[in-house]
């Protein structure tokens, strides 16, 4: 009985100490002294209300993976910090749960500075006013999820990505967050809804993670998400009815598949050995456009240039009713691209299907299929098929194939780094044609609406 006893014993001071009691507080001066003496484990809990800042909330203390220092706000969204400033985390800050709060301070005051990480932003509301950025990760290892980032109405990004010298920050995970509603500025740049990297960072590697987020009615600039940064996967967000264009501009070996493209003017693709698959683009202006180079990074061209498209596989997407579908369009004195790879896309109406403007040198192209389209346009004759595909729409509005479809099985050649569809189902043996592999596999990921991402999917209780 004694060692019983003992045994519970040890599990409720166990308990106690991964879950300590939370640290109510009622203002920024005592918000900012319970950061400043929290330990591993704390909750830190801001009551309802408004908060006005005069300074930084400065976070410099650290939690642990197994007990992370939590400040979270008494009711998701009911505790505004308004005001000069917000949270600023810096070295040597590490997890550390930033929670629950509606941020309407001034622009470009909510940051993971460098040297901090494993930092989480979750189920919070980002609306602040100014020039300048909603948040700013330069740290890594931080998560950015369950977020609603919107009403940007001047210069500056919801987020934007950066880094430390010539390195961008490293293994961030972005994920179902909501960017809705940025007015367009003039044209001017710098006011994507995501800018990943910069051209300074862009030949380092981030291996970093973009998933599952919705981008609805952003028109900031040209670009809506700029990636400048090397091996980035942007895979299965939807962009909807978003004026401004997707764009790898600088850095190479990223992978871009699973998404949702819906009246927007698609992807634009700059830089080397990226993988475009498994995408689906619906009354697009463009779907996929391939850059004409400026000039050559490889060959000592400025990192702010235009880089010449190298090596890229554009394959097993689904293109419906674009204006245009895969084009590369004029530049003067342009160096085209090289070495692009187009096989078993699915391409239904639209302009030609393959619009291509020199230079070019060494295209392949093989199993295709067009159907409804003006013309095959570049695509040589003995690689595609012009035949109905038997797409069917869902419910969600997404296209499937339907059984029977001459897409299913009547893929050509050997990709092996295409190992998964639009719905997030493994593609294994004779593959199909186009973004949808015939399956009845598990579903993992499908045209995203307002309830799936954002501060109120991932709101508490």
């Amino acid at each position: 009985m004694k060692k019983k006893l003992t045994t519970v014993l040890f599990f409720c001071l166990l308990a106690g100490n991964l879950f300590a009691n939370p640290v109510t507080v009622k203002s920024i001066a005592e918000l900012q002294q319970a950061i400043n003496t929290a330990k591993p484990g704390d909750v830190i809990v801001l009551m309802n209300g408004v908060y006005t800042t005069t300074a930084d909330i400065l976070i410099n203390v650290t939690g642990t993976k197994e007990k992370p220092i939590i400040i979270e706000a008494e009711v998701a969204g009911k505790a505004e910090i308004t005001g000069a400033s917000g949270f600023n985390l810096v070295s040597p800050a590490a997890h550390i749960i930033i929670r629950g709060f509606k941020f309407t301070h001034a622009a470009s005051k909510a940051r993971c500075s460098a040297g901090s990480s494993f930092c989480q932003w979750t189920n919070n509301i980002f609306e602040t006013p100014g020039t300048g950025d909603y948040l700013t990760i330069a740290g890594s290892d931080h998560e950015i999820h369950y977020n609603t980032f919107q009403n940007k109405d001047s210069l500056g990004k919801f987020i934007a990505i950066k880094g430390v010298g010539s390195q961008i920050a490293e293994r961030l995970h972005i994920h179902h967050n909501y960017f809705k509603k940025q007015k367009n500025q003039g044209n001017r740049n710098g006011a994507e809804a995501l800018q990943f990297g910069l051209s300074g960072f862009s030949l380092s590697s981030s291996n970093s993670l973009v998933e599952y987020n919705l981008f609805e009615d952003c028109d900031g600039e040209n670009e809506l998400i700029s990636v400048k940064a090397s091996r980035v996967t942007v895979r299965y967000n939807t962009i909807r009815n978003c004026p401004a264009q997707f764009t790898l501009r600088h850095g190479n070996f990223n992978q871009v598949y699973g998404n949702y493209f819906i009246n927007t003017p698609g992807l634009r693709i700059f830089g080397d050995d990226h993988l475009i698959h498994s995408n689906h683009f619906e009354n697009c202006s463009i779907g996929i456009n391939i850059g004409n180079g400026g000039a050559e990074v490889a060959d000592g061209a400025p990192l702010t240039s235009h880089d010449r498209p190298d090596r890229v596989l554009i394959a097993f997407n689904t293109l419906v009713n674009n204006k245009t579908n895969i084009v590369q369009t004029a530049r003067t004195n342009g160096l085209g691209s090289t070495f692009i790879t187009i096989v078993n896309n699915i391409i239904v109406g639209g302009d030609a299907a393959v619009s291509i403007v020199g230079p070019y040198l060494s295209f392949t192209y093989e199993g295709n299929i067009i159907f409804n389209t003006k013309g095959a346009g570049n695509i040589p004759d003995v690689s595609f098929i012009n035949t109905d595909p038997k797409l069917l729409r869902d419910a969600s509005g997404e296209y499937h194939l339907q059984k029977g479809s001459p897409a299913i099985d009547a893929a050509k050649g050997n990709y092996a780094t295409v190992t998964v569809d639009m719905d997030g189902q493994q593609r294994s043996g004779k593959l199909d044609v186009g973004a949808d592999e015939f399956s009845d596999g598990p579903v993992k990921a499908r045209i995203l609406n307002p309830g799936d991402v954002g501060f109120l999917a991932g709101k508490k209780g």
